[in-house]
């Protein structure tokens, strides 16, 4: 990508703070190193002018002996401060995520389509917005968001408001230190999943709860009654803590529709307000169930998936404003737009934009999304599938096994004809397949060797969808379908 610079505009609709802090507060926050190298001059170092912190529920104020070693930033994080972590030290606070947001997201920082119009790529200005910086202002020739010296955002780092800060993802400190994120899941999987990202990627957090004194049980309970955790998976049935997912990433999380629906109607149906409830998205969706049938749309075709959400926009316009979506939250509360897209007829405003096509000079979200989803291999159905802990051996006979997060330990074995899928598994042992019809490895942590020899039909170890594995073991990949990529190693 060639350099380029623009100078500052300025973004509007902040984003609420959550834990009811006030925005001038920030300012005085202190920027902590969360682990990790530092980052380069123009990343998320350095520190603005620290203040004592407010003692709230949401702080217990960890005591100085337990403020050392290599969680002391966290530890010793306290409300209002600024984290620098890498992606892959985040735990998720919510099982799903609409896939489309991502695919949307995806599908823009991979196009030229932003360049060729003069502008930079999407990806600096949501890194840059996510890190309190406003937006991108100049990118050089290979910047990566990973490499945050190659580019620069119109907010210097000490220079944020409170504006921009409210632009800010959230994080609770959990117990050991342990980093639970509250906001920003499908942002940061975007991170995480293109190309010039990926697990090692620097972002500043905003720290809204300092929970790293309680016990586990006392945790998740302070959590739940904050409003700081969504225990609901993609059909909206109850889970437990425990089965949340423990890292960023596609394979890790379950595919809503219904929260993909949300993100589309947003500025045609619903705007977020200033004061935001947490997974709002989430609240809405779960209205929307029972008001329409997605599965009497195709969401692979524009016209249907458009037609989806012009009928859920203009039920959320619709509904009176007093109208609770979800218990304590109405409808005004949540965003609700009086007039569907602002008033606009259907052929103007946010909802045009949204159904513009991938051929236009300024593509759709909705475009954007279902051109990506298009490149992602489907693995086939599952059969069995396997959660939890496991512990093996695992012989796969025939049909299509899936592990689903599975923590298995145990020699894998895939027999001529039968199919393995893993999806954010963490794999001790072996895994061997001859012959399988499919084998499908995304976001997989495999402690072992890997031997994959004259797949019938697919074998799948990275590509667009497919999140690194972490393969931690000699590969041996042979007689494969030519299509089949060469896989991603990570430390």
């Amino acid at each position: 990508m060639s350099g380029s610079s623009r100078t500052p505009s300025k973004h509007h609709g902040a984003r609420g703070l959550s834990g009811g802090l006030a925005a001038g507060a920030l300012l005085m926050g202190t920027v902590l190193a969360g682990g990790g190298p530092a980052l380069a001059a123009s990343g998320p170092a350095g520190a603005t002018t620290a203040t004592t912190p407010t003692t709230t529920a949401a702080n217990t104020a960890p005591n100085a002996a337990r403020c050392a070693g290599p969680n002391a930033a966290a530890l010793c994080a306290q409300p209002g401060d600024l984290l620098d972590v890498t992606l892959d030290q985040l735990h998720p606070t919510q099982p799903a995520i609409g896939f489309d947001q991502i695919y949307y997201k995806l599908g823009r920082y991979s196009s030229p389509k932003d360049e060729q119009a003069g502008d930079l790529n999407k990806r600096f200005d949501d890194w840059c917005e996510t890190n309190g910086r406003e937006e991108a202002a100049s990118a050089g020739p290979g910047a990566r968001i990973s490499d945050p010296s190659s580019f620069t955002c119109t907010v210097a780092v000490g220079d944020e408001t409170p504006d921009t800060l409210a632009q800010m993802k959230t994080v609770v400190v959990g117990p050991g230190g342990a980093l639970y994120l509250t906001d920003g899941h499908h942002t940061l999987t975007s991170f995480l999943e293109t190309p010039d990202g990926g697990p090692k990627t620097h972002i500043r957090l905003l720290v809204t709860g300092n929970l790293s004194s309680l016990s586990t049980a006392a945790f998740w309970k302070t959590m739940q009654d904050n409003k700081w955790v969504w225990l609901r998976d993609e059909k909206n049935d109850p889970i437990t803590v425990d089965q949340l997912p423990t890292r960023l990433g596609l394979a890790s999380f379950h595919d809503d529709p219904y929260r993909s629906l949300v993100y589309l109607t947003r500025d045609i149906g619903y705007q977020a307000p200033a004061e935001a409830a947490e997974y709002l998205e989430f609240s809405w969706g779960t209205w929307l169930r029972g008001r329409l049938d997605l599965a009497s749309y195709d969401l692979r075709d524009p016209a249907s998936y458009l037609s989806a959400v012009r009928t859920a926009s203009e039920a959320m316009s619709a509904t009176p404003g007093d109208t609770e979506i979800t218990p304590g939250l109405t409808a005004d509360q949540a965003g609700r737009m009086a007039e569907w897209n602002d008033g606009k007829k259907p052929t103007g405003g946010e909802f045009a934009k949204l159904g513009l096509p991938i051929s236009d000079k300024k593509p759709g979200k909705l475009a954007f999304a279902l051109d990506y989803r298009a490149k992602v291999a489907v693995p086939p159905a599952c059969t069995k599938t396997l959660t939890g802990v496991y512990t093996g051996p695992l012989v796969v006979a025939s049909g299509v096994t899936c592990l689903d997060r599975t923590r298995l330990t145990g020699p894998v074995v895939v027999r001529a004809g039968a199919s393995l899928v893993s999806r954010g598994a963490d794999i001790t042992g072996p895994v061997q397949a001859v012959g399988a019809r499919t084998v499908s490895l995304c976001g997989t942590r495999l402690t072992g060797p890997l031997s994959v020899v004259n797949t019938k039909d697919r074998l799948t170890l990275s590509g667009p969808g497919c999140t690194a594995n972490a393969l931690n073991g000699p590969v041996q990949l042979v007689g494969n379908p030519v299509e089949a990529p060469a896989p991603t190693l990570l430390p």
